[in-house]
């Protein structure tokens, strides 16, 4: 493999968008963001040991093509001169995670000084950058070692992930400011345990609810020690999706937005759950699971709370319909197609539903700061010399900023966008198919090439604004 990397300084592009400039608030935060498993690859270098990424990779079936991360985009190598592109492209912050297995291989215990070493030049190299790091410290490789043990469905786990948070904070404290605890827990807990389409894939909707408790305890713990630790700035981020009913009705709707949304939201930033949730996982293994003061745990104050947003959901009533695999309860709910145009994945393209949901978290919780921690689109990308034409991905955005705008206009307290994602990378379930990065990745010689949406976005960083 070659480490030849195009850079932004040589290459040029005009975009005609949405016509109208927007200026965003003075210390607006811009930056791009990524995941471990999904970018570094040496998955078994410098004393790191099998996730349950690893393990779901490599068993027939599960990932598209039998693609693994292995190898993904060799970040783990070439880290500086990713960090010098981000740089060509302006980024004021960059949020990337920390492999768990990395820092402390069996999920407890030893500390892995080698793999923890790679963040801490990592986070070097940002600053001399004048990037800002933002560290997540969960984004789904949990330990295999931990997983046989249980997982997140046995509540130890929780507890193990604090020690890890405080551990990791031990060595990057002293440079990182902002620490998010869990990336997208209702991800890990029903694709994983639920669904059965993500790692550790299992098919247990009981586990589950185990599972996104325990997440969310997790959180709590490391939070209260990051805190304790004297960590600046604590966030969690979240999948998040508007619902929109389109038969009219609204019980279909609440149902789903119960499991997705305030499942996570209302216990982190309320202290309890709602009771329509409470009812749907009693009738799946009970309440056990939740103990005296974990939700007192579980609410600590966060300064942020991340925001990935990718779509509405669109639902309807089905009298008779069973329940979707990944939310246990929602029999007699159709997930209904998206109307309008769609990403590669299949998704809707609606800006306006990012408006929406900026809107009402501000209104519903008003006490904590939003960033929108990812969100962006994958399309069929193609390399012509050395240019990715992504009209379509430069008009996402777009149109997803100015709904972001519009969203500050009615009030929302927004302070910043990381795009999804910086590169592309190896896409969990769908392999290396689906391309979501700005910069274009050549997985046979680990060439980068920006897109046009990454010179696009470098100029709305340059500029404040559309």
């Amino acid at each position: 493999m070659t480490t030849e990397t195009t850079t932004t300084e040589t290459t040029t592009t005009e975009t005609t968008t949405t016509p109208g400039a927007l200026v965003f608030p003075d210390g607006f935060v811009w930056g791009a963001a990524t995941a471990a498993y999904q970018i570094e690859g040496a998955a078994a270098e410098d004393g790191r040991a099998p996730s349950i990424w690893d393990t779901f990779s490599k068993a027939p079936g599960n990932v598209a093509d039998g693609h693994t991360g292995d190898v993904a985009c060799d970040h783990y190598h070439r880290y500086a001169d990713d960090v010098r592109l981000m740089a060509g492209l302006g980024l004021a912050a960059y949020r990337f995670s920390v492999a768990w297995p990395r820092v402390m291989p069996t999920g407890a215990g030893t500390v892995n000084a080698a793999g923890l070493g790679f963040y801490d030049r990592l986070v070097d190299e940002l600053l001399a950058h004048g990037i800002t790091p933002y560290v997540t410290l969960y984004h789904w490789d949990l330990p295999q070692a931990l997983e046989d043990a249980g997982g997140w469905a046995a509540r130890d786990t929780a507890a193990r992930f604090a020690d890890y948070a405080a551990v990791v904070h031990g060595r990057l404290g002293d440079r990182v400011r902002t620490w998010t605890t869990l990336n997208e827990p209702w991800v890990a807990a029903f694709l994983g345990y639920c669904s059965g389409e993500h790692a550790p894939g299992r098919r247990d909707p009981a586990a589950a609810f185990r599972a996104a408790h325990h997440l969310l305890l997790g959180h709590g713990l490391a939070a209260r020690a990051l805190r304790a630790a004297g960590a600046a700035e604590i966030a969690l981020t979240l999948n998040l999706s508007p619902m929109i009913q389109t038969d009219g009705g609204e019980s279909e709707a609440k149902v789903v937005d119960g499991l997705l949304n305030r499942q996570f939201l209302d216990p982190a930033l309320r202290g309890s759950y709602p009771e329509d949730v409470l009812e749907i996982a009693a009738r799946h293994g009970g309440l056990g699971h939740i103990r005296d003061g974990d939700l007192e745990a579980i609410h600590q104050p966060i300064d942020l709370l991340g925001v990935n947003y990718y779509n509405p959901t669109f639902v309807s009533a089905a009298p008779g319909e069973p329940a979707a695999p990944p939310f246990p309860g929602s029999e007699g709910v159709r997930f209904d197609p998206p109307p309008g145009a769609t990403t590669a994945m299949g998704w809707p393209i609606d800006p306006a539903g990012l408006e929406t949901l900026l809107v009402r978290l501000s209104r519903d919780y008003p006490d904590v700061g939003l960033i929108i921690t990812e969100n962006g689109a994958a399309f069929d990308d193609r390399l012509t010399g050395d240019a990715v034409h992504d009209d379509d991905r430069v008009a996402f955005l777009d149109g997803h900023l100015r709904a972001a705008h519009a969203a500050i206009a009615a009030g929302a307290d927004l302070r910043g966008y990381l795009v999804w994602s910086l590169l592309d990378n190896f896409e969990w379930a769908y392999g290396y198919h689906k391309r979501f990065g700005i910069v274009y990745v050549d997985y046979e010689t680990q060439r980068r090439v920006p897109k046009d949406s990454a010179l696009w976005y470098r100029d709305v960083v340059r500029r404040n604004g559309l």
